[in-house]
Order: C-alpha cells, then sequence, then structure tokens
C-alpha cells in the first residue's frame, strides 16, 4: 500500500503564497496519475490540479494562472505552488495517487488532507 503525506497548509492573507507538498511512503512499482483535490466546508470534494501519467498537467478554472503542480521525475514528491491566494481557496487539500504497488496491484491512495486557510 502506499501513503501519502501532505504538508505545507496554513492560514495566510489573500494575495499571498502558499506551497503544499506530498511525499509518497511504500513499495510501488510505479505512481502514474497524481493530483490535489480540495474540499471546502459544505461543499464536495473538487479536482484542483493533476499531473496525468502522460505527464499533462490540467488545473480548475478557479485556479489557472494561481497554482502551479509539479512533482519529481517518480513523483513520489508532489508540489502545489499557490500565489495570490483568495479567500475562495480556504479548504482542505488532499494529494492523491494512483499506479502500480507491490505485485503489480493497482493502488489508489489518499492523504489525511491539510487545512489551507486564507482571510481577507
Amino acid at each position: 500500500q502506499v501513503q501519502l503525506t501532505e504538508s505545507g497548509g496554513g492560514s495566510v492573507q489573500a494575495g499571498t503564497s502558499l506551497r503544499l507538498s506530498c511525499e509518497s511512503f511504500g513499495t510501488f512499482f510505479s505512481i502514474d496519475d497524481v493530483a490535489w483535490y480540495r474540499q471546502a466546508p459544505g461543499k464536495q470534494r473538487e479536482l484542483v490540479a493533476e499531473i496525468t501519467s502522460g505527464g499533462i498537467s490540467n488545473y480548475a478554472d478557479s485556479v489557472k494562472g494561481r497554482f502551479t503542480i509539479s512533482a519529481s521525475n517518480t513523483k513520489t514528491s508532489v508540489y502545489l505552488q499557490m500565489n495570490s491566494l483568495k479567500p475562495e481557496d480556504t479548504a482542505v487539500y488532499y494529494c492523491h495517487a494512483t499506479g502500480y504497488g507491490k505485485g503489480y496491484l493497482p493502488f489508489d491512495s489518499w492523504g489525511q488532507g491539510t487545512q489551507v486557510t486564507v482571510s481577507s
């Protein structure tokens, strides 16, 4: 099983920046898709940004031009650089990864989440 651990959340003022990190632990054959999701109080979890197995980065319209997702070559480390933060970015941010683990069994893992709070 692959475990994901996020870090880097916090409370900041609008207009400032934060960088989230996600580290993968465990035995795996490959990490294919990696992504950041977020869930605000009373709302459904939504995709923020992803890097596909083909290396394509996709972003939610609400964060395009402000957030940047990046990852190490093996995708064991994934980052989300968040600039020009807005109060509406307040949410718990989750790291997500899929791939193939020990025995070439597929895995679909989530981190525990990290809180980001943006005040006006």
